[in-house]
């Protein structure tokens, strides 16, 4: 699969990067649904998914070598992240070559359903004694929402939000499972001959304006609130996903 060098594709991939790393720079999450949503408005998205890979993995990389307890999560968190990884591999082999319409919808659903849990700010709790059997579900239906979507925050995000770890704990435990996630996304998107030497290349330059954003979204951050802008931040997602998932019908 190549990319197409016209203005219109070329301009929208650079601003959806550079917003998208804004938004991840700013709220230290949002990086694909933001980035997927605007580059699914001009082209299919598994090519969207392909264009991801490089820019998500090196900010999830960044995010999770952050923080101190690496080895720690690894243990509590290896059965969502292996079921996530098997969930994704075994959902994009049965999706392979049916994306198209049906991966726009699941995406705007996706996207509709990231937004509603951010704006709801729901304060969730998982019981320890629920970890063991919820953990593996929750990295299953992750999956899914990957080769589906390229989306890996739903429903992971929202699951370590409720486990009831430190500040510093969680940012590193959703760089860990994002990590993980775009990895299995890249051998899925690689098995299927949608992630070629040539969307590497533009997905490697897709870094220039992520990491522009990133760097500028950290500057703001010190400076408004962020609860306000995170509550524009799931409005906007959630119009867009309502846009993405209504499209096919008109």
């Amino acid at each position: 699969m190549t990319f197409s060098l016209d203005p219109l594709p070329l301009a929208v991939a650079a601003s959806a990067f550079l917003l998208a790393g804004f938004v991840k720079g700013m709220v230290g999450l949002g990086l694909p649904p933001v980035a997927m949503g605007l580059l699914s408005l001009v082209m299919a998205p598994v090519q969207a998914a392909a264009l991801l890979v490089v820019p998500a993995f090196v900010t999830n990389v960044w995010q999770l070598v952050a923080g101190p307890r690496f080895g720690v999560l690894l243990r509590r968190l290896w059965p969502m992240l292996a079921a996530s990884v098997v969930g994704t591999l075994v959902a994009a082999a049965i999706l392979h070559g049916h994306y198209g319409v049906q991966a726009t919808i699941f995406l705007g659903l996706a996207l509709i359903a990231y937004a509603a849990v951010g704006l709801a700010a729901l304060k969730l709790h998982v019981p320890p004694a629920m970890e063991r059997w919820l953990g593996p579900v929750i990295g299953a239906a992750t999956g899914l929402v990957t080769a589906a979507t390229a989306v890996s925050s739903f429903p992971s995000a929202p699951y370590l939000s409720a486990l009831g770890l430190t500040k510093d704990d969680l940012i590193q435990a959703l760089g860990l499972s994002f990590t993980v996630s775009t990895v299995a996304l890249a051998v899925a998107l690689a098995g299927g001959g949608a992630l070629s030497l040539n969307m590497a290349g533009i997905s490697l330059l897709a870094l220039v304006p992520a990491g522009i954003g990133m760097v500028l979204g950290g500057w703001v951050r010190g400076r408004v609130s962020e609860r306000v802008f995170r509550r524009c931040f799931f409005l906007g997602l959630l119009a867009l996903g309502l846009h993405l998932a209504l499209r096919p019908l008109f």
